[in-house]
């Protein structure tokens, strides 16, 4: 009974824990449902811009939009389709990288490809998020379309990759900050989705689900007691039922004992005044 509470408490809390995170103070980069291979990135909408999760919140906070984390390969397989971006952000792997396309000073070191930082993971940054259903329709559109019309789609996206770019705001650094700590006052990206955004296309529906999912394990160990219950007093009653079956039992051996010996007595009684009589 105590072990079935504590994994039932166990499978209800991460639910709760995703419902705390408030998820209307968040930016997402590229715009709502535009991800690049399923991948996005969400930032925190703070006055100043910083980075403003941990690992375990950045974690959590991609399951409250009813997606995961994103691991390496899939941000480097974005990466590669053209996404770019000038923070960094929390991987499934416990570090946060940097896609990088191009090289600039106050991005990335200066680097290009996966930049990475094996921060401890109490530091703060963004997270890059794997929406799978978007890169599963992003798969499909690019197998389904023809050579030609996946040449044009990708010179759009390459279009679109360099506008994207064009657009970066740059946050003078400060001159007593380090290189790796410039990183939160560093270029980020202005889009349409720059308000705070609400959830990726299947958030709305994993926020729906949650109630239905606490319902329903409420539910179930409703029921796990309630058979329990009646399993435990089944095996009262059948217990007391062979009790009951024993004392019978030993009722009737000791009366059946009585009477014999009284048979008993009552006929050497007869046979000693047979006896005395003759």
């Amino acid at each position: 009974m105590i072990w079935l509470c504590i994994t039932s408490l166990l499978s209800i809390t991460p639910a709760i824990c995703n419902q705390l995170i408030d998820t209307s103070h968040i930016r997402v980069f590229p715009a709502v449902n535009k991800s690049i291979a399923g991948v996005f990135q969400v930032s925190d909408l703070n006055p100043a811009f910083n980075y403003a999760f941990n690992a375990s919140e950045a974690r959590r906070l991609c399951s409250a939009l009813g997606v995961n984390i994103a691991s390496k390969a899939q941000v480097q397989e974005a990466l590669s389709r053209g996404l770019e971006t000038c923070r960094y952000g929390w991987i499934d792997e416990h570090f946060a990288v940097i896609p990088r396309i191009k090289h600039l000073s106050i991005c990335g070191q200066n680097k290009t490809g996966l930049v990475t930082w094996r921060a401890s993971v109490t530091k703060k940054f963004d997270v890059f998020c794997f929406n799978e259903s978007d890169a599963a329709t992003q798969l499909k559109d690019a197998t389904t379309d023809s050579p030609m019309s996946s040449t044009h789609a990708s010179g759009q996206s390459r279009s679109s990759s360099k506008a994207a770019n064009s657009t970066q705001a740059v946050h003078p650094p400060s001159s007593s900050s380090s290189l790796l700590s410039s990183s939160s006052s560093t270029p980020h990206t202005v889009d349409s989705g720059a308000a705070a955004a609400r959830f990726v296309s299947s958030a709305q529906g994993s926020a729906g689900a949650k109630p239905i999912l606490i319902t329903s394990t409420c539910a179930l160990l409703l029921i796990a007691i309630i058979v329990l219950a009646f399993i435990k007093m089944r095996r009262s009653r059948s217990d007391l039922k062979q009790k009951q079956e024993y004392v019978q039992t030993e009722e009737w051996t000791c009366v059946k004992d009585i009477k014999e010996t009284d048979t008993a007595a009552q006929e050497e009684e007869r046979i000693e005044m047979d006896d005395n009589a003759s």
